[in-house]
């Protein structure tokens, strides 16, 4: 019996159930300059902006009973208004957010220390952000009139910050999309003409906006678009044609029995794991070795606007600070969301938790996007992140000893050999330990907390690395 379990919480494979694949990865893993790139950003913004924005998940006064805001036009029962849904089809007539600044959001986002930025450029509801010539469901036809995504590409581009495009597949505003394989004449030609529209559609996405690092990609999961696994890979193959060093992620297309995000054999299809989506690796080796980032929201599962949050929790800039760093420590990105309202402008606690959060990243700034991954053993009072020339414990758990102990290997080429506070500079006392644990020759580092370091956020401490200056100690076993 084949086991089958969520890659996201297990990655367990029964090789007797493997198949040959015929339409698996287009690439391996890539270390070009955009990958390696990818792998520096660190810290990223998501932006769920369109015409869900306008209600803000509630209409005449009445809370949406839809999944999340950006899916209020599913609302669906006797709560929901009459005529919902050719009301929420006709929000393009009222849609111009005046307030919508791109340049304000970038600076903002340059401030909060991301790196790279992804912008809804049409989500489910099929309403184009840009003037797109392939629908008449566009920005165009709207009071507003403007590129916005355009303005995001540029906005943020001159910022130096790096941009994605998101794309949902799924569009409810097609005539021809199916949930459902086609199963007459008139269904298929009308799921053909559909496939052509989205086809067009990426790649006028890809002729305008040449700046635009990558494509990511939504609404991938309906059967209809699982058993065009054969357009599907002709399509990414002519993507990456005609951008060279274009980042596609793992969730845009499935091999041809039906696997996702990995094909039946268990390659990564795509540039990078995109299903850390509100969820984290339970540790690195869950991930194989691939590069991956985390797409998260502040509020619980809101990612497009919400007028009243009220009775959900909303994250703070230290419960990110948290986040960030593990995804740092096990070699990824963590991507925040924000979901300005109808007219463009982003909440009261977005506009915070980007400034307290900036604030953080800026003072701890060689931690988070010159560090990643390093091989030692986790020391229970934060997160661990490295290069060939420091380690940093992101310390969200203060020992009450005032002790921050790491361990490393007896053999170890560079150790620890000074510590300082990164947010300050602040010498730290640093102490060789070889405790004599028998049978484990590990050396082990103190590092001094001071009792008068007042702080009431997560700080980090940074040990330069540089070769043992002492041998360890011979130990005669312990007798048994």
């Amino acid at each position: 019996m084949p086991v089958v379990l969520s890659p996201w919480t297990d990655r367990r494979r029964d090789e007797t159930a493997a198949r040959p694949v015929q339409y698996g990865p287009l690439v391996t893993r890539r270390d070009d300059e955009a990958m390696r790139r990818f792998r520096a950003y660190g810290l990223g913004q998501f932006i769920h902006f369109g015409l869900y924005s306008i209600p803000g998940n509630q209409w005449n006064g009445k809370t949406s009973t839809s999944p999340a805001p950006e899916w209020i036009r599913s609302w669906r029962g006797p709560d929901a208004p009459e005529n919902w849904t050719e009301t929420y089809d006709r929000l393009n007539e009222v849609f111009d957010p005046t307030e919508l600044d791109a340049r304000a959001w970038a600076r903002q986002a340059k401030q909060m220390g991301a790196r790279y930025a992804i912008f809804t450029t049409k989500h489910h509801d099929g309403f184009a952000l840009w003037p797109s010539a392939y629908s008449e469901y566009t920005v165009a036809s709207s009071p507003c009139d403007r590129d916005l995504v355009g303005e995001v590409v540029d906005a943020y581009t001159a910022e130096g910050i790096d941009v994605f495009l998101y794309f949902s597949v799924l569009d409810w505003s097609h005539p021809g999309y199916t949930r459902t394989v086609p199963a007459c004449d008139d269904s298929r030609a009308g799921w053909q003409d559909f496939l052509d529209y989205t086809r067009a559609q990426l790649l006028e996405l890809l002729d305008r906006y040449p700046a635009a690092r990558g494509l990511w990609f939504d609404g991938t999961w309906d059967e209809s678009w699982i058993a065009s696994h054969e357009f599907t890979h002709r399509l990414e193959q002519e993507l990456r044609e005609r951008r060279p060093g274009l980042i596609i992620g793992s969730r845009f297309r499935n091999d041809e029995h039906g696997a996702r995000h990995f094909d039946s054999a268990g390659a990564l299809l795509g540039d990078y794991e995109q299903g850390w989506e509100r969820k984290l690796p339970r540790n690195r080796e869950m991930l194989d070795g691939n590069d991956w980032d985390c797409a998260m929201t502040i509020g619980p599962n809101a990612w497009g606007y919400m007028h009243d949050t009220s009775g959900h929790y909303q994250k703070t800039a230290d419960d990110l600070v948290d986040l960030l760093m593990r995804c740092r420590s096990m070699g990824g990105n963590l991507v925040v969301n924000f979901g300005p309202d109808g007219s463009g402008r982003m909440t009261a606690h977005e506009t915070r938790v980007a400034e307290h959060l900036g604030d953080w990243v800026a003072q701890n700034a060689a931690a988070v996007y010159d560090a990643s991954h390093v091989d030692l053993e986790p020391t229970g009072m934060g997160h661990l992140t490295g290069n060939d020339d420091s380690v940093y414990v992101t310390v969200t758990h203060r020992p009450v000893t005032g002790v921050a102990r790491l361990r490393f290997p007896a053999d170890a080429a560079l150790v620890p050999v000074s510590a300082r506070l990164l947010a300050t500079g602040a010498a730290l006392e640093l102490h060789r330990r070889d405790i004599g644990y028998d049978l484990d020759s590990a050396i082990h580092y103190d590092v001094l907390i001071p009792a008068d370091f007042a702080t009431g956020r997560a700080f980090v401490i940074e040990l330069a690395l540089g070769r043992p200056t002492a041998q360890n100690a011979d130990r005669a076993d312990a007798f048994m």
